[in-house]
């Protein structure tokens, strides 16, 4: 076949001549706002075809255009838009003109907070947080394991696939959690996923405004947060910043060349998180940290263009204010540009004053953890508003400690001298401690199945400083003995799914075992909620030797003791060298079993054992 000019250009005219013949607005981001808000000025960004040179008006008042700004990509407008603080909620219309003649046009809406600022509570030693990764916890509603319009479907027996765990899933197990003795929930990502494979883990996002059809709606979201209050449980939401999916819609058609960190060639992030501050680094160095992709499925944001700043920073404030959440958990923090971060969360911060934000910084050292907590003084100047981190020194330092022989150097001491390490952070408090999360092997696996040192991670978390948070299935052993595969450690919690021979929550078919490791950490987390001390007190420990780690929670009123004897033989304690807040006449109660007795009877520690003592 001879194809001639004019034919070829006939083919081409046809394939645009939808967009030659009309005008449309294909998104609105965001969809709407609120009224009474600190950030009463956004950014819309407006997407569709031919819009580029009309004029931009709203039908309704309140709302006042400062700016319309043109996209490299004609397909993109930002209008900088000011809500007027007694504008009344209501539905305005966004028109996009030529002359008197409105060519398309799309609702934005103005909606009544529901809640005050100061309602807005964050999450905080008080709290036990509770991890889930939702396709692996609860399979709620089996008809929307799969979707028509999303590409991975649902393959329980794939390690790596989707399971069909959902929103309706957890939030019919918010009962068992509530009597575990959690009051946070902290979700894995929950947005629009839509991927070829790997999906189920959510940090590929696809739609930064869509829950993934697969757990439900953003209406199921926000019912789940409200579910979750009535209980008296906080939501933490799990956000990226950093990348998005490489099947994004907008990856398709970018606003600017530079909305994504771009090389000559494919490059990967070098993932050397001390660049940020070591003098000695080269640029390259930096910038191949700080711009490099995560994976090939994962664009890597930039967020020193402004437009995509704004767009970020609103989306945050957006969830929060539409879910009503308690907090944040903002994946690879220092990943993305250290300015944004700032102003990321300085803005955050500043709309809810008692809100919460941490964030992941997965490194051995607190001298590299620290930079990032509000309040820390850094020899560079650089003030960041994150109020947590994960603590993954501590972390680190809790697996080695457990599984290390005793001697002068090595064992419990490591857990003694990271602790000393807290003159680093501004808020030690605030650091959000754990033993295994979900990018790491199971805490039983780390501790090579040995119940004892089990019990005495899951303890020392719950009543060291911070605010304690457990993965989902450590109450009842969850381990990955085949490898340490995500898709493995991520496997499904027993009884999830219809028809599972073993059932988490009712204890059906548990083994002996794990049943007294629930029966354990509920015990000790419910406790916990009674306990200031432990919440809100001071740490004092004392110098490890022989075995024992000792340490004390304390309040001016109220004292806890915490004993860690790693000795495989029974031990002897003398109290004598804890008297500077130990009385010599104190009497203790077991906080597992209530049992009370007077200080002197208390000598004989079990071998390879933990125990919890209020000092009454």
């Amino acid at each position: 076949m001879i194809v001639t000019k004019h034919i070829l250009l006939a083919l081409v005219m046809a394939c645009f001549a939808p967009m030659l013949q009309g005008q449309s607005i294909t998104r609105m981001e965001p969809p709407n706002w609120w009224t009474h808000m600190q950030l009463n000025t956004i950014e819309l960004m407006v997407y569709g075809d031919g819009i580029a040179g009309l004029e931009v008006a709203f039908e309704g008042g309140g709302l006042r255009i400062n700016q319309v700004i043109q996209a490299e990509n004609e397909h993109y407008l930002f209008i900088n838009l000011s809500i007027d603080e007694k504008a009344a909620p209501g539905k305005r219309t966004l028109l996009l003109k030529k002359g008197r003649k409105t060519l398309c046009q799309k609702d934005f809406w103005i909606y009544e907070r529901q809640m005050k600022t100061e309602d807005y509570q964050g999450f905080g030693p008080e709290d036990a947080i509770y991890l889930i990764t939702p396709d692996r916890f609860a399979n709620g509603n089996t008809a929307n394991d799969n979707n028509d319009h999303l590409l991975e479907t649902a393959d329980r027996n794939n390690m790596n696939g989707r399971h069909g765990g959902d929103i309706e899933g957890i939030d019919k197990h918010l009962d068992y959690l509530q009597q575990m003795g959690f009051t946070a929930v902290w979700i894995n990502p929950l947005l629009e996923n839509n991927m070829e494979k790997y999906s189920y883990h959510g940090y590929s996002v696809t739609d930064f405004y869509q829950v993934d059809a697969r757990y439900g709606s953003n209406e199921d979201y926000k019912n789940l947060v409200t579910h979750c209050r009535e209980k008296n449980m906080k939501v933490i939401m799990d956000m990226i910043a950093n990348h998005c999916g490489l099947n994004h819609w907008w990856m398709q058609d970018l606003p600017w060349k530079n909305w994504i960190n771009t090389w000559p060639e494919y490059t990967e992030t070098n993932h050397r998180k001390i660049t940020i501050l070591d003098p000695h680094a080269s640029q390259r160095d930096k910038e191949v940290y700080l711009n490099g992709w995560f994976v090939p499925t994962m664009p890597d944001l930039n967020q020193r263009n402004p437009f995509l700043a704004n767009y970020l920073i609103q989306n945050s404030i957006w969830w929060v204010e539409y879910l009503e959440l308690s907090g944040i958990r903002m994946d690879t923090y220092s990943y993305s540009d250290p300015v944004f971060l700032a102003k990321w969360s300085k803005t955050i911060m500043d709309e809810y004053p008692n809100f919460s934000i941490v964030g992941e910084e997965w490194f051995a050292l607190p001298t590299e953890v620290s930079y990032w907590q509000a309040g820390k003084h850094n020899e560079d100047g650089y003030q960041s508003y994150l109020k947590s981190l994960c603590d993954f020194p501590l972390e680190f330092s809790l697996v080695t400690a457990l599984n290390e022989e005793e001697s002068f150097s090595t064992g419990l001491i490591k857990l003694y001298e990271m602790l000393g390490h807290d003159y680093l952070y501004p808020q030690p408090e605030y650091l959000l401690t754990f033993a295994d999360n979900h990018d790491m092997s199971r805490i039983y696996t780390q501790l090579h199945e040995d119940y004892n040192k089990y019990l005495m991670a899951v303890t020392f978390i719950a009543t060291t400083r911070g605010i304690p948070m457990f993965y989902y299935g450590t109450e009842i052993l969850m381990s990955n003995p085949k490898s340490d595969a995500h898709g493995e450690i991520r496997s499904d919690f027993a009884g999830g799914w219809p028809g599972d021979a073993v059932n988490g929550f009712t204890g059906d078919g548990l083994s002996e075992q794990q049943k007294a490791a629930q029966v354990y950490l509920k015990h000790l987390l419910n406790w916990r909620k009674t306990s200031a001390a432990v919440q809100h007190g001071k740490l004092m420990h004392f110098e490890v030797h022989d075995g024992l780690y000792v340490y004390f929670r304390y309040t001016d009123s109220e004292k806890v003791m915490v004993v860690m004897n790693k000795n495989e033989e029974e031990t002897l304690a003398d109290w004598k060298e804890y008297e500077e807040i130990l009385p010599a006449n104190a009497r203790l109660k077991n906080v597992m079993t209530g049992e009370e007795l007077p200080l002197q009877d208390v000598r004989v520690l079990p071998a390879m054992s933990v125990l919890v003592f209020e000092i009454i």
